[in-house]
């Protein structure tokens, strides 16, 4: 509890850092989100020469879209401390980290909260509910309690991603770019039915690096496809709890990496 009342203390204060200029933030919000709807409008345009793809139509690719993307731009909110870790190392401020009486992985994750990604989040928000409107979802208890879930997961992969990226610069002090063929390609990739891709993609986006349990197959459950994908019906309702140990995995990795740290400050 301590430490979930800290959490919230430093983010009070990141927002409060950040809303010191509202008409500044209220702008950043909106281009944020006006550029994001480009995104989709390219994807419409897809659509609008070829009705379906693999058997998805624009909304259900839209229901893709949505889901991704709001669980990129939480990430984005609440791992920035471990996507712009690289400036800790860079001038040695990591080191003030280690002697700090709270664990490392705490502090980094606190550090930062990115309040004008709710432009990102509002835009994916509102295409997720468009399509959704667009769709004939049955909606229950259960399906409300699966997407939850799966959002909870899908944020939690892409944080995994910013740790990776973080940990890697304990060795190569900058952040190494094919970190962003996973988080911005994978929004990218994601957007699209996976069943696009060719069988060796899907398996290395599924087993190694679960991108395809983000949203492709709880896609799968919610919009009731399961039957003509076929894919197991056990992996699809286990997919959103891949995000969770995924993340896992990347913390026992970042621990393991600030062993290995050596200071390059000055």
């Amino acid at each position: 509890m301590h430490h979930l009342s800290l959490y919230f203390y430093f983010v009070k204060l990141r927002i409060r850092s950040q809303m010191e200029y509202r008409l500044s933030f209220v702008f950043d919000v909106c281009a944020q989100a006006s550029i994001s709807v480009i995104d989709f409008f390219m994807i419409a345009l897809l659509f609008n020469r070829f009705k379906e793809l693999a058997g998805w139509s624009l909304w259900e690719v839209g229901f893709l879209y949505g889901m991704i993307g709001i669980c990129f731009a939480v990430a984005e909110m609440v791992g920035r401390g471990f996507d712009v870790f690289q400036r800790n190392i860079v001038r040695g401020d990591f080191d003030t980290v280690l002697i700090r009486p709270l664990g490392t992985f705490f502090q980094v994750f606190a550090h930062e909260f990115l309040l004008r990604r709710l432009g990102r989040i509002a835009q994916a928000l509102v295409v997720f509910l468009i399509a959704n409107s667009q769709l004939t979802v049955t909606w229950s208890l259960t399906k409300v309690g699966y997407l939850f879930i799966s959002l909870i997961g899908g944020t939690c992969f892409f944080v995994g991603l910013f740790v990776i990226g973080a940990t890697s610069c304990f060795w190569t002090v900058q952040s190494i770019e094919i970190i962003n063929i996973f988080t911005n390609g994978g929004v990218f990739m994601g957007s699209y039915p996976f069943s696009i891709y060719r069988w060796w993609f899907r398996h290395f986006f599924t087993f190694i690096v679960p991108l395809a349990c983000v949203n492709y197959f709880p896609s799968l459950f919610l919009l009731e496809k399961i039957g003509v994908s076929g894919v197991s019906p056990i992996g699809v309702h286990l997919a959103p709890f891949a995000g969770f140990l995924f993340l896992g995995i990347t913390v026992l990795f970042w621990r393991w990496g600030v062993l290995h740290y050596q200071s390059t400050g000055f």
